[in-house]
């Protein structure tokens, strides 16, 4: 596997590393041991997998406060999204700051999602899979989430929505005494 730091400390685009011949190709996607070495998270208690119908479609910024706080290793299996992150961990340099990256069916290409960062993506395909690895149960007493144009954020998304639920259309302006503590 190749992993790139992003500008957000902490958090990886993961590409795979492909060893191909006539038949196709070879690739790990998940290596404890490369992940150790790159100080990331090794052990995940859910897989889960969303399908949105329709080009267009945003789901987030959602996370979980702590003690609840996810990890994610989230892959696009069919179709394609702009994933992207936040960072939301108190002292952080990059607090604040956002980062997206296109992860689709053919780049194969992963996200890891820190602890302590809101995770939300815009489908750029109908019938769009999401697959992701997460290392916290859901724990709906802890679950927060961003507005997607909260303009405290001013996140970047590669259109407007088409398709997004009440709840994450709905989530308050960004307030530190709410989003940041139980």
């Amino acid at each position: 596997m190749i992993f790139t730091e992003t500008p957000l400390t902490g958090a990886y685009l993961i590409d795979l590393e492909k060893r191909g011949d006539e038949r196709g190709f070879f690739a790990r996607a998940f290596c404890e041991r490369e992940f150790a070495s790159h100080g990331l998270v090794t052990h995940f208690v859910q897989i889960n997998n969303s399908l949105s119908a329709r080009q267009g479609t945003l789901r987030g910024m959602h996370y979980q406060l702590t003690p609840k706080a996810e990890t994610k290793v989230v892959r696009s299996i069919r179709g394609a999204l702009y994933d992207i992150i936040l960072d939301l961990r108190d002292g952080s340099p990059t607090f604040g700051q956002s980062f997206g990256a296109e992860l689709t069916a053919e780049n194969r290409r992963m996200m890891y999602v820190p602890k302590g960062f809101a995770h939300g993506f815009f489908t750029l395909a109908d019938d769009t899979e999401a697959f992701y690895l997460v290392d916290e149960f859901y724990a709906p007493e802890s679950e927060r989430g961003i507005r997607w144009n909260d303009p405290r954020f001013a996140i970047r998304w590669p259109a407007q929505p088409n398709v997004i639920s009440d709840k994450d259309r709905n989530f308050p302006d960004f307030d530190p005494a709410w989003h940041l503590t139980a």
